[in-house]
């Protein structure tokens, strides 16, 4: 297999509206996982006891983490492989649990030919409900000649 084989979409082939999504279950360990790659060890992600004392009534996991299924959607399926993060806005509306099912879907807004971009609108829901979104600005090769 070429190298060419495992690269996502070019930029000659993205249109507006385009959209694609994955889908994750958080589990308790990819929390844990998170805090010890980030070192973000707030006791709201992995401590119940002091978590109940918030305004959360428990445990929440890494915002980042949900986040981090925006890139998985770029990095693998839209663009796909082959595209580059230039820059990404983020508004956290709602916590994510343990259990909970996160949904991250891009949508293609606009595409900026001379510059080689691609501006996608970013959302995550759980149960349907908007827990985060933003926008998102890739970079994308052009087809080789």
């Amino acid at each position: 297999m070429s190298v060419t084989n495992l690269h996502g979409y070019y930029l000659e082939d993205i249109s507006v509206g385009m959209s694609d999504s994955y889908a994750k279950t958080v589990t308790d360990a990819d929390v844990v996982m998170m805090a010890a790659i980030s070192g973000d060890t707030n006791p709201v992600h992995l401590n119940e006891e002091f978590a109940q004392e918030t305004m959360f009534k428990g445990r929440i996991a890494h915002g980042m983490l949900s986040a981090a299924f925006i890139s998985t959607v770029f990095g693998t399926k839209l663009p796909g492989p082959g595209c580059v993060y230039v820059k990404q806005s983020l508004n956290f509306k709602a916590p994510v649990r343990v259990g909970d099912t996160v949904w991250a879907t891009v949508t293609c807004k606009d595409i900026v030919p001379e510059k080689g971009r691609v501006v996608f609108d970013t959302v995550c829901t759980v149960k349907g409900k908007v827990v985060v979104d933003g926008e998102a600005v890739l970079m994308v090769s052009r087809r080789p000649d």
